[in-house]
Order: structure tokens, then C-alpha cells, then sequence
């Protein structure tokens, strides 16, 4: 019972500095804006945080989808409707809200991603990421039988290759605001000769 005690008092000063630690540093920097860009430890501690967030046996799923053609434009025009807002129709992280979350959207044309398997990637997608701004999807009830996320998989896997045409067709897929369809209907009138 004293060595429980002793590791229960080990952890409470521990808690207890952590506490102190980050409320001298919010007081002297300004608080804890999203605006900073995370430092090493805080983006090395982020890495980490995605490899928890994954179940232990999503490494081995095998992805049931074959990545023909078909099956990655079907990923890509889902990716342009529902992920390129924060990770950009060429997987960046460069838009406005990717840029913007803490960590920022991560590149995920880079190795970091794509050493993931395939059920690993699944999995982020279905489950989200804790304390990121990446936030689960799909419904529960399908578990590891979601196309959609497959699909997704897939078409992450082919980031790295996608054309300048590809990411063009992927612009129109991308949502709009009521003022930016309102002026791209407007300029579609003008170009056919319709008086505003």
C-alpha cells in the first residue's frame, strides 16, 4: 500500500507542475492560441496521439476494395466534397481551416501518412483523432465495412500521383457558400450572353 501511495503522490506533484507550467506559460505568451505553430515536442506528442487513437487491430485490416480506376475517382470526388476543405483537393493541409487547427492538417501526401497501412488509415477516418480537428465518420453500425471510407483509402494512396486535371475536376466538387454558387451562376449568364 506505500508504494501506491508514494506513485499517487509522485503523479499528484507531477499534475500539479504540468498545471503550474502551462499557466506561467499561457500567462506569458499570450495563452494557448491555435495561431502558434506547435513546436517539436508538441508535434512529436501529436504523432503519437494518432498512433494511440488507432485500435491495435485496425494494422492488419486489408482494404476489400480494388483500386481501379472507377473505385479512386469515386474517392476522389467524395475526398473534394467532404475532406479538401481542410486537407485540400491535392492533400496539403493548405486551406484556410487546415491551416488554421492545432496541429494544423497534416500533409498527407507525405510519408508520415503513407506509412500507415491501409487499415490504419481506415480507422482515423472512421474514428477521428482526440484534441485534433479531425472528427469521426461514417455510421458506427457498419463497423469495418464502410466502402465509403475504403474508397477514401484508396484515393488517399493515390495523392501523391494526382494530376493537375484531377485536382481542376475536383474544384467543382467542392462545397460553396449561397455567394459563391450566386456568382458563379452569374458568370455562367454573362458568358452565355444573359443580361444581369
Amino acid at each position: 500500500m506505500n508504494r501506491v501511495c508514494a506513485w499517487a503522490i509522485i503523479l499528484a506533484i507531477v499534475a500539479i507542475g504540468a498545471g503550474i507550467g502551462m499557466y506561467t506559460i499561457s500567462r506569458m505568451h499570450g495563452g494557448f492560441s491555435t495561431r502558434d505553430r506547435p513546436g517539436v515536442i508538441e508535434a512529436l506528442i501529436a504523432r503519437r496521439a494518432r498512433r494511440w487513437a488507432i485500435p491495435a487491430r485496425a494494422k492488419n485490416l486489408k482494404n476489400p476494395i480494388s483500386a481501379t480506376p472507377d473505385m479512386v475517382l469515386h474517392g476522389r470526388n467524395h475526398w473534394a466534397d467532404h475532406c479538401a476543405s481542410c486537407h485540400a483537393n491535392n492533400g496539403s493541409g493548405d486551406t484556410e481551416i487546415g491551416r488554421s487547427l492545432y496541429q494544423p492538417a497534416p500533409d498527407m501526401r507525405q510519408r508520415d501518412t503513407h506509412s500507415l497501412s491501409d487499415g490504419e488509415l481506415y480507422a482515423i477516418i472512421r474514428n477521428g483523432v482526440r484534441f485534433t480537428g479531425m472528427p469521426a465518420w461514417g455510421k458506427p453500425e457498419d463497423g469495418d465495412s464502410d466502402s465509403e471510407t475504403w474508397m477514401l483509402v484508396l484515393f488517399v494512396r493515390h495523392l501523391p500521383h494526382l494530376t493537375p486535371e484531377e485536382e481542376g475536376a475536383m474544384q467543382k466538387l467542392n462545397p460553396k457558400s449561397a455567394a459563391e454558387r450566386e456568382e458563379e451562376q452569374q458568370e455562367e449568364d454573362f458568358l452565355n450572353g444573359k443580361t444581369p
